[in-house]
């Protein structure tokens, strides 16, 4: 058995195994684009490595892509011969596939329990820790998120290779609950500690933003571009931030420089890159900037993903993209397909049900809320679609043009107020709360 550099025991006896682990799980937390690599290596040295096959399992989970679902049961599949063939293994990597096994079933929600419970003891053990704030982000449970943190860090050793990844965590984990002085401070601390650390670069980033402070986050961004520039596709959702920081300050012609070199420099379809570009494209359209053609390679993703419910708050990005080309037929079929996902049992379906298909019909234009406790309801609801208040704000400004549009403006001076408990008022809110009554009721109108 070795313990590794982030305090995971292994039964690996190999150090070119160990090595290669160590880097993806530094890869992991920083946001490198060599994990992937590494991860290859790990099993490559140690075919019977149980946390490299875990991890790989893990990955394209997250990646939620109907298709992936096949090689993270493969993986699965490999940890368990893994296991046996390490005689059980560690106590470590019986609770790794454990916590595999439920994700793989759609149920991360108790994968995240497995993950927090299995190592109760040990809570700054960071890969276990990393991945069940991985999990509970995608299910928008930001109490759990605070909870893990919280244990972690009053276990933290500063000295030890993980002490900037776990604060840059707990950061954003206190941005998320409004507590804003908090999560700054921690998020510094967690920078000065380990400079690459993008998370806590991205929770401070979330602070400014969700503050109004634009210039201090611009400052902030284009101080730390070093760092998040080095990332994978993250560097693009750093950009996105920033980008929303011009936005507020007017600064168009930044923007639009900003979307097509750094938001969307490649026509990919990882949901997060969708997100970035639809919420992006939306919130200049509705700012009044010209946005050209641009919606169409992400319409034509959207198109090519109206099937995939895997993950519904990718599903309405997808959805308001179309909407916004006015594909008729693909939000046809995808909001169908979001109902039929509400009839299931795993943790997506009940996302489905409970916002999913609300939030689909609005944005689609083929509902627009009529009683102020079904707004309450759904506003209340949001965070279980995922993602942060600030990705999630999104669909807030979308209800809101929806009900304005529809006349209500009690409502939409509603959904303000409950907004302003996270977010400080902007010129794109007061914008939408001077729409006049439409008969266009949908995204795209």
């Amino acid at each position: 058995m070795k313990r590794d550099a982030y305090g995971l025991v292994t039964s690996s006896d190999s150090c070119d195994a160990q090595r290669a682990f160590e880097n993806a799980v530094f890869g992991l937390a920083t946001h490198r684009p060599s994990t992937g690599s590494a991860l290859q290596a790990t099993i490559a040295a140690d075919g019977h490595h149980v946390a490299g096959h875990v991890l790989k399992g893990f990955a394209n989970l997250i990646l939620a892509r109907s298709e992936l679902a096949v090689p993270a049961v493969d993986a699965l599949n490999n940890a368990r011969t893994a296991l046996a063939a390490r005689d059980g293994g560690t106590g470590d990597e019986r609770v790794l596939v454990k916590a595999l096994e439920a994700a793989a079933t759609g149920s991360f929600a108790h994968a995240a329990d497995l993950l927090d419970d299995g190592f109760e003891d040990r809570p700054t053990v960071f890969l276990p820790f990393k991945i069940s704030q991985a999990l509970r982000f995608m299910l928008g449970d930001a109490a759990s998120m605070l909870s893990a943190s919280t244990k972690a860090v009053d276990g933290l050793d500063l000295a030890s290779n993980s002490a900037g990844f776990i604060l840059g965590c707990h950061a954003f984990s206190l941005e998320e609950h409004g507590r804003y002085q908090e999560a700054l401070v921690v998020g510094q601390h967690a920078v000065l500690l380990q400079p690459d650390d993008a998370w806590g670069l991205h929770a401070v980033s979330h602070v400014f933003e969700m503050r109004g402070d634009t210039v201090e986050g611009i400052e902030w961004l284009e101080g730390s571009r070093r760092a998040w520039s080095r990332c994978n596709n993250f560097s693009f959702h750093m950009a996105w931030h920033l980008a929303l920081l011009h936005l507020e300050r007017g600064d168009h012609e930044r923007v639009l420089q900003i979307y097509d070199d750094e938001v969307r420099p490649q026509q990919t379809d990882d949901f997060r890159d969708m997100a970035n570009a639809v919420s992006l494209l939306w919130r200049m359209q509705q700012s009044g900037i010209q946005v050209g053609d641009r919606w169409l390679d992400a319409a034509e993703i959207a198109y090519r993903r109206r099937t995939d419910t895997t993950l519904i708050f990718a599903a309405l990005h997808n959805l308001a993209a179309m909407v916004a080309v006015g594909d008729r037929n693909g939000m046809a079929e995808l909001v169908a397909q979001i109902e039929a996902k509400a009839l299931g049992v795993d943790d997506q379906a009940r996302v489905a049900a409970e916002i999913g298909v609300p939030m689909a019909r609005v944005l689609a234009g083929l509902d627009t809320p009529a009683d102020q406790r079904v707004i309450d309801r759904m506003v209340a609801n949001l965070p279980k679609i995922g993602g942060s208040n600030a990705q999630r704000d999104f669909f807030v400004l979308a209800l809101a043009r929806a009900v304005g549009h529809g006349g209500d403006k009690a409502a939409v001076s509603r959904i303000g107020e409950i907004r302003k408990r996270l977010k400080a008022d902007d010129r794109l809110f007061q914008s939408i709360q001077s729409i006049k009554r439409s008969a266009g009721r949908s995204l795209s109108a």
